[in-house]
């Protein structure tokens, strides 16, 4: 009786919408004079010869492949930083952690005023040194790599968390152990510090990568997946289909594979790694 209230919350928003998506990936897009139909596995063959999916994928695996590293090696190091002694380290901390805590929204009109033509901070700064101006954002390029840039600045606070509460839990006689034993900072880190942290790091890797698969609210400001798709990632591939184009049964079949991918993935990091960083 207690589990009822979760068990209801969690059937009528997570597993009925997921049961709902996958029997939808089945049947044609209807309409008010054409109701939708059967038609098993052609939204799939549909998706296998659809280009633009093709497209959005690669940039989704580029995108990961550039933000995930990153942000996870920038959140150890201002975590490894911040626990130390450091005069206002507090404020340190919240500088690090503020850009987690602003709406998705902000953050990407923050990011468009950096990025503006002409009018934007770095267009102006390299006003000032002499430079030209270029267009960030309508470069095919170039935009990927300013999206990505943009995820790391607010990601890397996130991680940053875990990691700095990771850290505090280290028994202090580790380290004393190893001044005893001459051991230096870094060789410290290395055979002691990090290997401790693998549980935290795999964690932070799951979380990581399954936010490099549910970006939409900063393509929706900035991009809106141009130019020609050049920065369009799956989950805004989706939402358009959805609502823009209107087509519920495709975008229920590319919501299935996103899921299915993304849990096959967080299964095998854990089938995988849980065993060879957990220490008994």
């Amino acid at each position: 009786m207690l589990l009822t209230p979760a068990a209801i919350l969690l059937i009528a928003f997570t597993y009925y919408p997921a049961v709902a998506t996958l029997g939808q990936s089945f049947f044609s897009a209807g309409t008010a004079l054409k109701p939708s139909v059967f038609v098993g596995v052609e939204n799939y063959s549909f998706m296998l010869d659809d280009e633009v999916f093709w497209q959005v994928l690669k940039n989704n695996l580029w995108y990961a492949v550039g933000t995930i590293p990153a942000s996870i090696a920038i959140a150890l190091l201002m975590a490894v930083w911040v626990n130390g002694k450091l005069p206002l380290r507090g404020f340190i901390r919240m500088s690090y952690f503020t850009p987690t805590v602003l709406p998705m929204i902000a953050v990407a009109n923050i990011w468009l005023f950096f990025y503006t033509p002409q009018i934007g901070l770095i267009d102006q700064v390299a006003g000032v040194l002499g430079l030209t101006t270029y267009n960030w954002l309508g470069d095919p390029d170039t935009v990927l790599t300013c999206i990505i840039v943009m995820t790391i600045w607010k990601e890397a606070g996130f991680f940053m968390i875990f990691y700095l509460a990771a850290l505090q839990s280290l028994p202090p006689e580790l380290e004393e152990a190893a001044k005893l034993e001459g051991a230096g900072r870094w060789y410290y880190f290395r055979r002691v510090v990090f290997p401790l942290l693998m549980p935290t790091t795999l964690f932070v890797l799951i979380n990581a990568i399954i936010n490099s698969f549910k970006l939409v609210d900063q393509l929706f400001i900035l991009t809106k997946g141009g130019p020609d798709n050049a920065s369009s990632l799956l989950l805004y591939y989706i939402y358009e289909v959805a609502f823009s184009f209107f087509d519920q049964a495709y975008a229920s079949t590319l919501t299935v594979v996103l899921l299915v991918s993304l849990a096959v993935i967080a299964i095998g990091q854990f089938v995988f790694l849980d065993k060879r960083i957990h220490y008994r």
